[in-house]
């Protein structure tokens, strides 16, 4: 049975959500699924922004079909050939042959590359800042290459001023009956989920999406449609400034994320004793992680949104933690930058962790070291106490230097 949703007179939500997918990119846990959008425009012409995902086809074409109500479909634009996004072209140009699909040469290359069909005689290309008069409305198309894939663009309808944004300002999270971010308490509803999909589908891409910001900030936006996620009509400037901060890598504020290996608990029992004598300074913005036990995609969320980290590690098979090593290979991937680190080691009879760290966070860009690591050989003794304590010390200063407030304050 079709559900759609109206977001503004004659423009139609006609997406759906996955709440049984485990995994978006069969590599991110989604615990709450993920929401897949797509907009229909009726006007004199009618046109379809983005499709979705093969795992909701039948929901998708039952709403499209209602939505025109035997009317053609003219135009399928596609902002972004994902398979998440394109999986329907194919079944929309045989329910509606004269569809004209309108990209960009590239978009036109990869569906090529998805696609057997052949489906050039629908092809409509077109340039930056090209339009497209469906009626009373007019769409007019901007290039954000490597937003996150190289043929993105980003489609605006002038009349209504919505900006219909591909997987910019998306989010994780299936939509829970409503399908505005003001219908629901965005912060702690989505915006975790917001920025995790960000720091670990985009973020990569910082210099291109502030680019692209610098590009649609002379447009009156009113309405932001992604394909993932809630449609902002409402305090825009909220998830702007979040992507302008994430793309810049800078912190959304002062805290500790500590993350770390621990085979048999002494490392650990290090990380927590650093944790307690942070929190007895005052300083209550923290969050830990087990390396082993929680995906990567969370820790490096949060690595995104504060603004010190210390990592621990045992020496393993003369190196780090396999686990340890392949998570910094991955924040050192996504572009990460810009971070205050301190660094703890453990080791029984090859010091080999603290070195490896180093090298991997000092590749990274824009990345301090404080104080001096700490190790430990097999378990922390109690002469090492004034040793830790000295480098707590070092975390808060940097902290107290960068801004921090903490709860004496």
């Amino acid at each position: 049975m079709y559900y759609v949703q109206e977001i503004t007179e004659k423009i139609f939500w006609v997406g759906g959500n996955d709440r049984r997918l485990e995994r978006f990119e069969n590599m991110f846990p989604i615990p709450q699924g993920v929401a897949y959008n797509s907009y229909l425009i009726m006007d004199e012409k009618t046109a379809l922004i983005d499709t979705v995902d093969a795992a909701i086809s039948a929901l998708y074409l039952e709403n499209v079909t209602h939505v025109l109500d035997g009317r053609p479909l003219d135009y399928l634009i596609v902002n972004h050939m994902e398979p998440d996004h394109c999986a329907n072209i194919e079944e929309l140009v045989r329910r509606y042959p004269g569809v004209k699909i309108v990209g960009n040469k590239k978009t036109f290359q990869f569906i090529e590359q998805f696609y057997s069909f052949n489906c050039q005689e629908n092809y409509h290309e077109v340039r930056e800042g090209e339009e497209l008069a469906l009626g009373e409305r007019t769409l007019q198309f901007f290039f954000a290459p490597m937003v996150h894939w190289p043929e993105v663009m980003v489609t605006y309808e002038q009349k209504e001023k919505i900006l219909f944004s591909a997987d910019a300002f998306g989010s994780f999270g299936a939509h829970p009956g409503t399908l505005f971010s003001d219908q629901v308490d965005f912060e702690h509803f989505y915006l975790d989920e917001a920025r995790r999909y960000y720091t670990n589908i985009v973020g990569k891409y910082g210099l291109q999406v502030q680019a692209a910001l610098k590009k649609l900030s002379s447009l009156d936006i009113r309405m932001i449609c992604s394909v993932h996620g809630p449609v902002w009509r409402r305090n825009l400037s909220y998830i702007l400034d979040k992507y302008d901060r994430w793309s810049r890598y800078e912190p959304e504020q002062r805290g500790v994320v500590l993350f770390y290996a621990s085979m048999y608990g002494n490392t650990e029992n290090v990380m927590n004793r650093i944790a307690g004598k942070l929190a007895e300074k005052g300083v209550r913005d923290m969050r830990m992680y087990d390396v082993s036990k929680t995906h990567a995609s969370y820790i490096i969320a949060d690595a995104w949104k504060y603004s010190h980290l210390v990592i621990g590690s045992p020496t393993y098979n003369m190196g780090l933690y396999f686990v340890m090593e392949a998570l910094l290979h991955e924040m050192a991937g996504l572009n990460f930058q810009n971070r205050k680190v301190a660094l703890v080691g453990n080791y029984t009879w090859a010091c080999k962790s603290v070195p490896a760290m180093r090298n991997l966070v000092e590749n990274m860009k824009k990345m301090e070291i404080i104080g001096s690591p700490f190790e430990v050989n097999s378990s922390m003794k109690a002469a090492q106490e004034p040793e830790l304590d000295k480098l707590v010390d070092d975390i808060y200063a940097s902290l107290l230097a960068e801004g921090y407030r903490n709860e004496a304050d």
